[in-house]
């Protein structure tokens, strides 16, 4: 028997496979690697753990949250979006610019870096904003991954939908570009022509499916135009939905929100302003068009767009009313609740909250159970059903759009670097997370689309 120092053995999981197969294994930890999976592996570990009953899953890496720290740290901050996340399962996350200051320097960057290596029990990675002033600075940001770009729905200086603009970030670097579709324009006349009516769900008429189309459009346009690496973050319509079955290169990816597939325009009867996001919810047509574009692969991945406020500032009447819903803690279970009611399968979800978004970002190791690759792991449990309950949550918000809801899926444990840092309720160690790493995305010019 051979004695790892530092190492976990979890014992008689079921564990889904890259494969997409399922099979009860034990998993070998050793210094934050996964070093071996077998039956009945003969090794003596400082914690073993019995698995039996329960599910291993990658890690969740969630490309698009919002932290608030620095600035806003009583909507969120590290540490209490660190236990969000690995309560529900995510190893891993991508946070974007709008803090106080915005992310729009190596200077901003550092500084959210070394406040995360100190709080967070989540790895985790930073986007740049783009805005009139920094255009020439974006490309030499470090580690960064990815330019983010607020097409509208956005004040102040990351607000960017002028045409001159969008054309010289889009026409100079190499480096991946997140895009917040919506069209400023359109908003701005549909809001002064609609805002007569004060009740919340007038803001879906107000950014409606038009507005978002637009923009995608205007995106895709100029990433086909210079061969550029684009995301579209949080498409919510069927109308774009389409559109990229025709237009979309392998260059392309695009992302959906639970919120998006789970909840439509009812919802503002029930929530009121709880309900309201940008881009705003849609119909119940909209929610089975983007089911239907992630199982197709028109849709690479799941994002939550994890944008707390809290209880107080969501109570003002709208329009004063901030966009922008919890959802790191609930993500994984409500994929898992529909992969058993039989929408999609495991595999899927794996590959949508894992695998597809460590490629899209070129994040190395991470995304799948493989030997040799980083030890960020899931044990959940598929048995057992519970409702969602504000007052379980680790977010400062403290609230969530699927309160009341009955799921299943929730973790028992997570892994993160070979530590396990949620076990069952309990948080075991604290600042485990690590800044992620991310591999350059070029685009041939041979690449064919």
């Amino acid at each position: 028997m051979t004695y790892f120092s530092g190492s976990l053995l979890l014992r008689n999981g079921m564990v889904l496979l890259p494969t997409g197969e399922l099979q009860i294994l034990d998993v070998l930890v050793d210094r934050g690697k996964i070093i071996e999976l077998g039956e009945n592996l003969d090794a003596q570990t400082d914690r073993e753990l019995d698995a039996t009953g329960l599910t291993l899953l990658p890690g969740v890496i969630d490309p698009q949250v919002h932290f608030r720290e620095p600035g806003l740290e009583h909507k969120e901050d590290f540490t209490s979006a660190g236990r969000a996340c690995v309560k529900g399962g995510v190893t891993s996350f991508l946070e974007m610019p709008n803090t106080k200051p915005l992310t729009v320097n190596q200077a901003t960057l550092n500084d959210k870096i070394a406040r995360a290596g100190q709080k967070s029990l989540a790895n985790f990675g930073f986007f740049v904003g783009a805005t009139s002033y920094n255009i020439d600075e974006l490309e030499s940001v470090h580690p960064c991954c990815g330019i983010k770009i607020f097409m509208g729905s956005m004040k102040g200086d990351l607000l960017v939908d002028q045409d001159e603009l969008l054309e010289r970030i889009f026409a100079k670097g190499e480096r991946l570009i997140a895009v917040h579709a919506e069209d400023q324009a359109r908003i701005k006349e549909r809001r002064e022509k609609l805002l007569d009516n004060p009740h919340p769900a007038i803001h879906s008429e107000i950014q409606d499916d038009q507005a978002a189309l637009l923009a995608t459009k205007k995106a895709v346009t100029l990433s086909l135009k210079y061969r550029r690496r684009l995301h579209i973050l949080h498409l919510s319509t069927k109308l774009e939905v389409d559109y990229l079955r025709q237009y979309k290169a392998p260059w392309i990816t695009a992302e959906v929100t639970p919120q998006h597939l789970f909840l439509n325009t009812d919802a503002y009867q029930s929530l009121g302003t709880l309900a309201q996001m940008n881009p705003p919810l849609r119909s119940v047509e909209d929610n089975e068009a983007l089911w239907q574009g992630l199982r197709d692969g028109i849709l690479d991945f799941i994002a939550t767009d994890h944008a707390p406020h809290t209880l107080e500032e969501k109570a003002k009447p709208y329009p004063h009313s901030p966009s922008g819903m919890p959802g790191v803690e609930t993500a994984l279970p409500l994929m898992l609740t529909a992969m058993v009611q039989g929408k999609c399968t495991l595999h899927q979800v794996s590959n949508w909250m894992s695998r597809n978004v460590a490629n899209a970002y070129q994040i190395p190791c991470k995304g799948e159970i493989r030997r040799g690759w980083d030890a960020d792991l899931v044990l959940v449990d598929l048995k057992t059903w519970q409702k969602v309950d504000r007052g379980q949550l680790q977010t400062k918000c403290g609230w969530s759009p699927f309160e009341g809801w009955n799921l299943t899926g929730y973790p028992q444990y997570t892994i993160v670097n070979g530590f396990i840092v949620y076990d069952r309720g309990n948080f075991l160690v604290e600042n485990k997370g690590k800044p992620l790493q991310f591999s350059s995305f070029v685009v041939k010019h041979s690449e064919e689309f």
